[in-house]
């Protein structure tokens, strides 16, 4: 068992889905409030990763933050370091392909608050901010739950952007899903399945737990 390469998915997959609490919940925020004509523009950029190819995502990724670009350029600058091959080059990676996972499921959970709601705190003289922390992101938790558990497990199980953007540097940028690959590569079938068996049952019992969330949650206030 590639231990390593399985610390690794986990950091990944926690830094992840920490940056899509701070970028997704505004984003998600917004989309679920305006009235802007143009707003399924936004939502089929947001959805973008869900229909397209991984490696086709880790490619363009790869071009923005390389060195040629004025990103990796500034990046390396500032840093002393290109992000490419990087912890910090699959961080951008993972970000924008699990960015679906998390808007989809806090947008529908913002949006299914009832405005009146949101309109009495205004009126009683709540900021927006603190009505958001207060009422709306309370009444919203299982989804925002759900799109946090999705977003992690999907990253833990990330395999074409992370290996277009990160290779497969031990200790770095070998995530546990290069490393099965690695091991069906080397017809070391046994380490295969193990390393194939422990995230299905990981991915089972997040699954398991979100729905069972989800359920339990609907059952204690059936009027929502």
């Amino acid at each position: 068992m590639d231990w390593a390469a399985i610390f690794l998915s986990l950091k990944l997959a926690t830094c992840t889905t920490a940056v899509l609490v701070v970028v997704g919940m505004p984003l998600a925020w917004w989309l679920a409030r305006t009235r802007w004509r143009w707003r399924f523009a936004i939502e089929a950029v947001v959805a973008l990763p869900l229909v397209l190819p991984p490696t086709v995502l880790g490619f363009y990724v790869l071009m923005v933050t390389g060195p040629h670009s004025p990103v990796g350029r500034w990046y390396e600058a500032l840093f002393g370091q290109r992000l490419p091959f990087s912890f910090e080059g699959l961080l951008v990676g993972s970000v924008f392909y699990s960015l679906p996972f998390a808007v989809q499921p806090f947008t529908s959970a913002f949006a299914g608050v009832d405005r009146r709601l949101l309109e009495a705190s205004w009126c009683l003289g709540v900021g927006e901010l603190a009505t958001f922390f207060r009422v709306a992101l309370p009444l919203s938790w299982p989804g925002v739950l759900t799109g946090l558990v999705l977003s992690f497990a999907h990253t833990v199980g990330e395999f074409g952007v992370v290996l277009m953007l990160g290779g497969n540097i031990a200790g770095e940028t070998r995530t546990v899903s290069v490393s099965i690959y690695d091991h069906v590569q080397a017809l070391e079938y046994g380490a295969a399945n193990q390393a194939s068996m422990l995230m299905l049952i990981f991915s089972f019992a997040v699954l398991s737990i979100t729905y069972g969330l989800q359920r339990h949650f609907i059952q204690v206030c059936p009027m929502r």
